[in-house]
């Protein structure tokens, strides 16, 4: 059983940075993807970024250039720097593990974190 435990998150001020870490255990697989999604109020689940095995990595439109997805192999940790954040990136972000990035719905994606809360005042 894989377990997906997650840290970081908080509150900050529009223009100001966080980041979000998710450390998975039990995994046993050498090729997945790794995600973070995240969910704002009364909105559906979207991916923010994704990393595959071999170490693409792909951005929604709405954090290029603002977030920044990094991945240490050896431990599973997959980390989420997000710079310049606006009320808009306000939300519960989710860390997942599926077996491929293809996918950017949350239904390609088994295991799934806690969440932690991001919240962005203007």
């Amino acid at each position: 059983q894989v377990q997906l435990v997650e840290s970081g998150g908080g509150s900050v001020q529009a223009g100001g940075a966080l980041s979000v870490s998710c450390v998975a255990f039990g995994y046993t697989g050498s090729t997945y993807c790794m995600a973070w999604f995240r969910q704002a109020p009364g909105k559906e689940r979207e991916r923010v970024a994704a990393i595959e095995s071999d170490g693409t990595i792909s951005y929604a439109d709405s954090v290029k250039g603002r977030f920044s997805l990094s991945k240490d192999n050896a431990k599973h940790k997959l980390t989420l720097q997000m710079n310049n954040l606006k009320p808009d990136d306000t939300g519960m972000y989710y860390c997942a593990t599926g077996p491929s990035c293809t996918l950017s719905s949350q239904s390609g994606y088994t295991y799934w974190g806690q969440g932690t809360q991001v919240t962005v005042s203007a």
